[in-house]
């Protein structure tokens, strides 16, 4: 530690308790007194290594609805943020045109079905006559196309009458699946024509997570396939996790789709949540969170001997591990730690001593 800045933190810490000493790592510091200081000894940890990332929600079934006809929208059901079960009518437009089509295409297929019986009779008739030699083969062939036509024409009118009835349907626009309404692009009255956006729908059964990572770490995701989403204090274990196997444009940033479990209460598409993804293992030191003190600027934590000595280490912290700090600097394996900072600092005499900065 520099001079000027060990004079700087001798003053912070004698305006936060007293503290006016500032030595190197391995200074003298004064033997404690009385019964021995309760004391954990620092053991190294192997554990999960972690890389997070920011993501976006989306949902994995959402779609815009557009016209699939001409018309005039005539009643909208639902508007943003409206909850819809699968097929819910949500907007539906003027059908007059679509209307009288069905009806001529029901007439036309009356009228041909009438005409191919008509023609099946004939034809019935004048086989039997042909079998018997009554009439000569031209009536027989002619009566046979005839029958043939008047088939092809009732088949035709089927198909008429079929795509009427989808003219018709394509004046309701129906949600496809149970589904949020996300957006409405139009209003009562509004002429549209095929190909019109009218809605937007998405599904809140089946979400997912699309987060970007680097190239460094793109293969340990995709090896371990793991991942886990946080946000207002909830953490939700992956589904399944996709790497994609091309950068995006332009970056060494890998797309990857986080498929979470379903349904999630309280998870949105657009929401931004932290994605976490296991790397591999890592060694941490560890120490309960309530060995740390701060005192002004400084955190440190009281070290204790085996001479029995006592030292005011400054450590620098990492990751929170339920009741217990990761130390990313400032200890060693096997030092020990007083557990009762306040015991340890009455024992020091006159004076606690800060061992060297924890960079």
């Amino acid at each position: 530690m520099h001079r000027a800045g060990c004079w700087a933190l001798v003053g912070a810490c004698a305006l936060a308790g007293g503290l006016s000493g500032c030595a190197a790592r391995h200074a003298p510091a004064v033997r404690a007194s009385g019964a021995p200081l309760a004391a954990l000894r620092v053991e190294p940890r192997s554990s999960v290594a972690e890389r997070s990332f920011e993501g976006i929600v989306q949902a994995v079934d959402r779609a815009t609805l557009t016209a699939q006809t001409s018309g005039r929208v005539a009643a909208i059901y639902h508007d943003v943020d409206d909850f819809v079960p699968a097929g819910a009518l949500l907007i539906r437009l003027r059908a007059t045109i679509q209307r009288a089509d069905l009806g001529q295409a029901r007439a036309a297929l009356h009228a041909a079905r009438a005409r191919a019986t008509q023609a099946d009779k004939r034809y019935r008739r004048i086989r039997a006559l042909y079998q018997q030699r009554v009439v000569p083969k031209a009536d027989f062939d002619q009566v046979t196309a005839a029958r043939d036509v008047a088939v092809a024409a009732r088949n035709a009118a089927r198909a008429a009458l079929a795509a009427a009835i989808e003219g018709v349907a394509y004046t309701e626009i129906r949600a496809p699946y149970a589904s949020v309404v996300t957006a409405r692009s139009v209003q009562v009255g509004e002429a549209v024509s095929p190909g019109t956006p009218l809605m937007g729908v998405a599904s809140l059964t089946h979400l997912r997570v699309v987060a970007s990572v680097p190239q460094s770490v793109a293969e340990a995701i995709r090896r371990l396939g793991q991942a886990a989403v946080s946000f207002d204090g909830r953490s939700i274990e992956a589904a399944h996790v996709t790497v994609y196997p091309q950068a995006a444009a332009g970056s060494a940033a890998f797309p990857v789709h986080v498929s979470l479990p379903r349904p999630v209460p309280g998870l949105f598409p657009g929401m931004v949540v932290r994605v976490r993804f296991p790397t591999g293992r890592r060694t941490e030191l560890l120490v309960p969170a309530s060995v740390v003190v701060r005192r002004s600027a400084v955190t440190a934590v009281y070290l204790v001997e085996p001479n029995g000595n006592t030292l005011l280490q400054q450590v620098r912290l990492g990751r929170r591990v339920g009741g217990q700090v990761e130390v990313l600097s400032g200890l060693t394996a096997g030092e020990r730690v007083a557990l009762n900072p306040l015991a340890a600092m009455r024992r020091l005499e006159p004076f606690p001593v800060l061992t060297g900065s924890a960079q």
